[in-house]
């Protein structure tokens, strides 16, 4: 057998590089590169490994945890086919990827982490930034990864990659296991050299199957379609990965059957399509969630059915619904005690398609979607066109960028932005909207930004962020300014917390401790203090400027909407500054979320509220089949 003598860390990126996936017949090396920020645990190993191998690109970040936004984002509008290795030093460098490996396994999105590990020899222990135990000597920070991550594993000798690599990325090419990967990687060892078989490194390409369902269950499917009188279709996430879009508007048009869509769904269909009834659940559309309310089937396409789709379980009140779930994973498929197809997407729609040849739903059920949809049209035009003073508001901040948003990608994560615009952004291609909300992690927006034009560098690529989310993680504006990656930032600044801020109003709490004001006798000003305090200002337009970016700072709409056209004609970063209302809110239409309220409480807006929260998880369903 012939062999060559590597490091473990450079026999790790030589591996990676040979890497590909093919869909439909169409091959692609499944890694761009490699994020990462190096330390004493990765610099002479990984980092020069790195070195030695220049056409597997490096990207230098500036904090690790956005490292595994940006490829997440980048793996989300590649629709998992590609992604990044993100590599970090041991100890902080590594536990900084935690919340973004959380991410990415809840929108289960390929990513594969690479962090330093502890000496796996241990005479010199403990090492820099080693958590030391009692008790055990085999566990490191590093094994914080294991419940985020699809699959784990620390490489205590070269030779365990020749059957750890193989699990990676038979793991971040699965459809249905896909997520965060997590090789934990010891400092030494990284070092170690060994005598690979070069085999090991020949191109090997990973088939994405389009798995068919079950030929009987589709057979069942088509008969409890046939039998119901009102079904709806939530489409989530899984028909934008398995590009079943055109699958998805072909099976409505012969049918009729509305559509609801999920965040991670949104640009499933057109918005204009006349079936398109928009998002659903707690922060759906009047036209979805009427339609939701009396459905007697639900046929849940590529979903998981989070609280904020189902509106924790309020949303559908027939007494007799019915759930069929199309999903390449059983785990989701099960859900609700559905009838579970388990499936491409794309597949499963074709078939299905075929087997109600000549089915539509009664033509009174169509014309009240259809009815609802047009209503729901103007509604969102009604909020675009409001004019508020002196501050605008957030749903006519969210139209003007709509109108002149274009062939563009729209990222967000956190704040009251996803709730609005999953409601009111009119979404024209299925990469139009970008959203994390499956973890909703404040950070994401910029990193995420970063990757997705990376992924799509001829599009322009809208990065909405909250002044809280700026202050978390901006820094990645950094690195999309060195790497002359243009992105188009716009800071909408509200003076704190403005999501949860309505929430607490709305659980009688006053809005407390979510206002940027100086504290009164050691107490935060809460809501009814009204414009009575001393706000916290921060300077946006020069944090922006001092990272790199270029800035226009914005007083009105009219200016916002200039800076918008001046930002899309530069050739660089550009951030956009605006301050917007804080308490004017889009409505909840006929929807609700269960945020537990206490149950005993001395003040009379929480006992308000605790009285209303009771009527309402009193309509929350066990979907029992």
């Amino acid at each position: 057998m012939t062999t060559v003598r590597l490091t473990m860390a450079q026999a790790l990126v030589r591996f990676l590089k040979e890497q590909y996936v093919a869909r439909d017949g169409v091959r692609q090396p499944f890694f761009a590169g490699a994020f990462g920020i190096f330390g004493h645990g990765c610099v002479a190993g990984v980092g020069e490994a790195l070195l030695a191998n220049p056409d597997f690109r490096y990207y230098q970040v500036r904090n690790e945890q956005g490292a595994v936004h940006a490829a997440a984002a980048y793996a989300k509008v590649k629709n998992r086919l590609q992604t990044f290795a993100c590599v970090t030093s041991i100890g902080p460098g590594a536990t900084n990827m935690i919340t973004g490996a959380a991410g990415a396994t809840i929108n289960r999105l390929p990513v594969l982490l690479l962090p330093g590990d502890i000496f796996a020899r241990r005479n010199v222990a403990p090492v820099l930034q080693q958590l030391e135990s009692a008790h055990s000597q085999d566990f490191s920070v590093n094994d914080c990864f294991r419940p985020v991550s699809r699959y784990w594993d620390r490489i205590n000798r070269c030779d365990q990659l020749l059957t750890a690599l193989p699990e990676a990325l038979r793991v971040l090419t699965s459809p249905g296991e896909t997520g965060a990967v997590t090789l934990a990687l010891p400092q030494d060892v990284q070092a170690e050299a060994f005598d690979y078989p070069v085999a090991f490194f020949n191109q090997r390409t990973w088939i994405v199957p389009r798995n068919r369902p079950d030929a009987g269950v589709l057979q069942q499917a088509a008969e409890l379609i046939r039998q119901a009188q009102r079904p709806m279709i939530v489409a989530g996430g899984g028909v934008i990965y398995s590009e079943a879009t055109d699958a998805l508007a072909a099976f409505v048009d012969a049918t009729g059957i509305p559509v609801g869509e999920t965040m991670a769904g949104k640009g499933s269909l057109p918005w204009d399509h006349p079936l398109n009834l928009g998002a659903i659940g707690a922060t759906g559309t009047l036209a979805a969630n009427r339609i939701a309310r009396d459905a007697d089937l639900v046929i849940g396409i590529g979903t998981r059915y989070s609280d904020f789709t189902t509106a924790s379980k309020t949303a559908w009140q027939h007494p007799d619904v019915r759930f069929i779930n199309l999903n390449v994973t059983p785990f989701d498929a099960g859900k609700h005690h559905g009838l579970p197809v388990i499936g491409d997407a794309r597949e499963a729609l074709t078939e299905l398609t075929d087997l109600l040849n000549g089915y539509r739903v009664a033509d009174d059920y169509r014309a009240r979607a259809r009815r609802l949809h047009d209503q729901w049209d103007e509604e969102v035009q009604r909020i675009y066109d409001i004019r508020l003073e002196p501050l605008p508001s957030q749903g006519e901040l969210i139209g003007v960028l709509n109108d002149a948003g274009g062939d563009a990608i729209l990222v967000n994560a956190a704040g009251s932005m996803p709730g609005d615009l999953h409601k009111l952004w009119r979404a024209a291609h299925p990469k139009n909207f970008h959203m994390d909300y499956g973890y909703s992690c404040m950070g994401y927006e910029i990193a995420g930004g970063l990757g997705a034009k990376l992924a799509a560098p001829d599009r322009e690529v809208f990065v909405i962020v909250g002044d809280g989310s700026w202050l978390m993680l901006s820094s990645e504006l950094v690195t999309a300014v060195q790497e002359g990656v243009k992105l188009i930032v716009l800071l909408w600044d509200n003076g704190g917390y403005k999501s949860i801020g309505s929430l607490s109003r709305f659980l009688g709490l006053d809005g407390f401790g979510t206002r940027y004001a100086e504290p009164r006798n050691g107490v935060l000003p809460g809501d009814s203090a009204g414009d009575d305090v001393t706000p916290v200002r921060v300077d946006f337009a020069m944090n922006a400027r001092s990272l790199g970016a270029d800035v226009i700072e914005c007083a009105t709409r009219n200016e916002y909407v200039d800076a918008i056209a001046a930002a899309k004609a530069a050739t660089r970063t550009t951030v956009i500054v605006i301050r917007n209302d804080r308490l004017h809110s889009v409505p909840g239409y006929e929807s609700w979320w269960d945020v537990p309220v206490p149950e005993v409480s001395e003040r009379d807006s929480v006992r308000a509220a605790r009285e209303e929260y009771e009527e309402m998880r009193a309509q929350e369903r066990l979907f029992l089949g």
